[in-house]
């Protein structure tokens, strides 16, 4: 059996932090994610379905996605274990909240700090952002998505939903993959950033 792997700490390893907003910058995460997942060293795809894979399915980048969120710390938050796809669970704490408006909507959505990544003084200011939206099933994988992020200097951030992308669960059961908490609901269409996995 293969080792479980989260997918988190494989991903951001690879293609860094989704932090500024541009159509450019959106344009350059996808180029760079359809590279990850076309190589064999890094895809999480299964080896027959990386025989015939060309690209992931996005939506088209759309700068109205990228948002500035106002940051509300939470440093008296202990760490806790958030569900994921498998029995292992992962330990986070969560850094804070993020308040913003997308698509006419208030919107709120807590971020998280991974514990093991603290260990790393690479990942020292890493964030996990993952959410789910109205999408979810109807467009984009049913599971939610993910985006990364780090911890920035004042009190607000860049949020960028053209650089939401899928759990490797997705396309690997062999992966586990945290499910986003039910509070990082979006009641609106997020049509931004990885379609749901079709094989081709």
């Amino acid at each position: 059996m293969k080792k479980l792997f989260t997918v988190t700490t494989l991903f951001i390893m690879s293609l860094g932090y989704a932090q500024d907003c541009s159509e450019a910058t959106s344009k350059e995460t996808q180029k760079k994610l359809n590279a990850e997942y076309a190589d064999p060293k890094t895809s999480p795809l299964t080896k027959e379905d990386l025989k015939t894979f060309k690209s992931l399915d996005f939506y088209p980048v759309d700068i109205k996605y990228c948002v500035t969120a106002k940051l509300t710390r939470t440093p008296k938050d202990k760490p806790f274990y958030m569900a994921t796809t498998k029995a292992r669970k992962s330990l986070y704490v969560k850094y804070g909240e993020l308040s913003f408006t997308i698509n006419g909507k208030q919107c709120k959505l807590d971020i998280f700090q991974n514990q093991d990544l603290l260990k790393n003084d690479e990942y020292k200011d890493y964030l996990f952002l993952p959410f789910t939206d109205n999408t979810n099933g109807e467009g984009t994988y049913a599971g939610g998505r993910y985006i990364d992020l780090k911890i920035p200097k004042g009190n607000t951030m860049q949020i960028d939903f053209n650089a939401a992308y899928n759990p490797y669960c997705t396309y690997n059961h062999d992966y586990s993959c945290p499910i986003p908490p039910s509070q990082n609901f979006l009641d609106t269409d997020i049509k931004a950033g990885v379609k749901a996995y079709k094989k081709h």
